[in-house]
């Protein structure tokens, strides 16, 4: 027999998690915290999955004490059925997070999680996912997934923006205002990788000219480079593919590094990441079809006579 004390608010739903595992021997109130006693039977489906619930409970254990004032508790229901999880939704960046650990249980009851090189890996037969902390993207199958609010750590677990954590494992999530909970239907348990999602071709030529235009910019200042030209590709003023548009002569040269040659230059794994996101449909520059530096620029056609948009790292850009 062994005993847990878990937060008493947790204690209906993790109970009835229990009931299916394991026996409850014993209950203990006090205060705010529940002591469960239970008694194991052997065997090893039972056993699996009696550990997996032990790791839900430490990890709402952990959760329920120093959530900040901005977060509060929010229910998560998968496929109708409310899920023991720890979610809690920060009104400061409009976030439901989730502990990594303890969805990717309930999600993929047979996942492993572990800590390698400063990053959470889950693992399962078909899905890797890595997420480190003060990321504003999860790697899941080779994608790049963006999480708009940074991955956190709180009391010592990984939290993940749910919509992001979900798509990696090829569910889709739906925000229900009228009871402010998560509502998650599955899907086939992973999301497709890399190599059968990206067009090889689109990627290469992506990730070259942003890591061309923008290799010393921050993160999310690639992503946005690389949204002009996807915009650009859509907009009936330009050509109609990722290297016409990069090549583009119409009106004279529109990128630099196709004269200096820089487009040619091996991008580095941050700017793949960004042409990835850029191609999950992530957008951070709106309808931005330009952007400059206004410090290394000589010609301000572009902020004498186009609509601005936004501001990151050192570009100006405008629709």
């Amino acid at each position: 027999m062994a005993r847990f004390a878990i937060p008493r608010g947790s204690f209906p739903l993790i109970c009835r998690r229990l009931r299916a595992a394991g026996r409850i021997y014993a209950l203990r109130k006090k205060k705010q915290i529940v002591t469960i006693g239970l008694h194991f039977v052997k065997g090893g489906r039972r056993m699996k999955r009696i550990a997996m619930l032990l790791a839900l409970l430490v990890t709402l254990a952990a959760l329920s004490v120093g959530v900040s004032a901005g977060a509060i508790a929010t229910p998560v229901y998968i496929d109708g059925v409310e899920a023991p999880v720890g979610a809690v939704l920060d009104k400061s960046v409009d976030t439901t997070y989730v502990p990594i650990r303890a969805f990717s249980y309930v999600m993929r009851p047979g996942a492993s999680v572990t800590w390698e090189y400063g990053q959470a890996v889950v693992r399962c037969w078909d899905l890797v996912i890595t997420a480190r902390e003060g990321s504003c993207y999860i790697e899941a199958n080779g994608r790049v997934l963006y999480t708009r609010a940074p991955i956190i750590s709180l009391n010592g677990s990984i939290m993940v923006s749910v919509r992001a954590l979900a798509k990696a494992f090829d569910a889709t999530v739906d925000w229900d205002d009228a009871t402010a909970s998560v509502s998650i239907k599955t899907g086939g348990g992973a999301i497709l990788p890399a190599e059968r999602f990206y067009d090889a071709d689109a990627l290469r030529w992506l990730a070259r000219i942003i890591n061309a235009e923008a290799e010393a910019e921050p993160f999310l200042g690639k992503v946005a480079v690389g949204n002009v030209v996807l915009n650009r590709v859509k907009s009936p003023e330009f050509p109609n593919s990722i290297w016409g548009v990069i090549f583009d002569r119409k009106w004279g040269v529109q990128f630099e590094p196709t004269v200096n040659g820089r487009i040619y230059m091996e991008p580095t794994a941050e700017s793949v990441r960004a042409a990835k996101m850029c191609l999950e449909g992530t957008n951070v520059a709106g309808s931005s079809l330009y952007f400059l530096n206004p410090a290394k620029s000589s010609n301000f056609w572009i902020m004498q006579n186009r609509a601005y948009v936004t501001a990151i790292g050192g570009h100006l850009f405008y629709a």
